[in-house]
């Protein structure tokens, strides 16, 4: 059985976990952390465990995911997510690579390259989560301008996905030639301006990069209020969603209110007890204030298990797991978790596609340019 009857499953990396203490345990590697070969090792235990994607966080700011400002006592050091995806994707096969932008700060014609690479580098299993930022430190690094209203933030980052969809597909399919006869590489009828005006952006197109080899590239956006949701709705294939229980799971996915693939970010501890994950995560807090913006789960696998097929029965597509520390945590999802849900029937035991849109059960799409 290869197919796919129970939840999907990704994995978020950062950095050593998402304990901010994390760093500190004694099989953590801090000193790996900006090596490629640690993120290599992380995604291929990932990919042994048959995961749907992996995804790589990133920020303009000294910070973690939950915190406002930096702090000394968290592993701060930061890679570029978009490059860490490009350099893993040959060293893998068939997992899909999300990594995260920060678009209030670049550009679309910049990202919609560096994304359509990451597909070629990975051969169709690229996506990318946009994220917006409201942040004044992160405003003050580039200096164009003052942090506009929060609706405003994700009022371009539609548009800014809208430039990304549209630059993908400026150039058809069939548009290289390559004839060496007649000496035309290119058919520049098939190349295409997107013209596309609007309030954030001027955009001419076409791209510089070939139509990437899904079509369109995976776009995420994790979601926590509405004007997150309408982002999401207008302009995802995914949304990571941050439920407390099923019911929550199931009333947010009513008000997203798309026929889009919705996620539920955990945290999560694993341990063989119950108590075992209880006493690590006190031992790590002790250590670290731990803040989460997503429900924060701590038992056996088996009991994970349990939450997950229950929350799924709530319309939710998968879920998107955080370890908590790394490796401890990643290697229960993968060598725990996974193998209690293909127990049960709820998950693949091998890659049924080897694109990310295949894992995920979405179609290549037609080019809105080609006649």
């Amino acid at each position: 059985m290869t197919g796919h009857t129970g939840p999907r499953l990704a994995v978020a990396l950062e950095g050593a976990g998402w304990h901010p203490a994390a760093w500190r345990e004694p099989d953590a590697r801090p000193a790996d952390l900006l090596t490629a070969g640690y993120w290599a090792e992380l995604v291929r235990e990932a990919e042994a465990a048959h995961l749907d994607f992996v995804t790589f966080e990133d920020f303009l700011s000294l910070r973690g995911p939950s915190e406002p400002t930096a702090r000394d006592d968290r592993a701060q050091t930061r890679l570029d997510a978009v490059l860490v995806a490009s350099r893993i994707a040959p060293l893998t096969s068939h997992i899909g690579l999300v990594p995260t932008a920060v678009v209030t700060h670049t550009e679309p014609f910049h990202l919609s390259k560096a994304i359509a690479t990451l597909d070629y580098v990975s051969t169709g299993r690229a996506g990318v989560r946009v994220q917006v930022s409201g942040s004044a430190e992160e405003f003050r690094h580039f200096g164009r301008r003052t942090p506009p209203e929060v609706p405003e933030l994700f009022e371009e980052a539609a548009d800014y996905v809208e430039v990304l969809r549209r630059l993908w597909d400026s150039w058809e399919d069939d548009a290289e030639i390559r004839d060496v006869a007649t000496g035309r590489f290119i058919d520049r009828d098939k190349l295409h301006y997107i013209d596309f005006e609007g309030r954030w952006f001027s955009v001419k197109g076409p791209s510089i990069t070939p139509r990437p080899p899904q079509g369109q590239p995976i776009v995420a956006a994790l979601a926590h209020g509405p004007d997150a949701y309408r982002l999401a709705a207008r302009q995802a294939d995914v949304v990571y969603v941050t439920p407390n229980d099923r019911a929550h799971a199931a009333s947010i996915i009513d008000e997203i209110g798309a026929p889009i693939q919705v996620f539920a970010d955990l945290v999560v501890f694993l341990d063989e007890t119950e108590q075992a994950a209880a006493d690590r995560k006190a031992r790590l807090d002790d250590r670290a204030e731990f803040t989460s913006d997503a429900h924060v789960f701590t038992g056996t696998p088996a009991q994970l298990a349990d939450l997950l097929l229950d929350w799924h029965t709530a319309g939710l597509t998968g879920f998107r797991l955080r370890p908590g520390a790394v490796p401890h945590d990643l290697t229960a999802i993968t060598r725990a978790l996974v193998p209690e849900l293909r127990d049960r029937g709820a998950f693949r035991t091998g890659y049924e596609a080897s694109t990310l849109r295949g894992l995920l059960g979405l179609p290549r799409p037609a080019n809105r340019y080609a006649a």
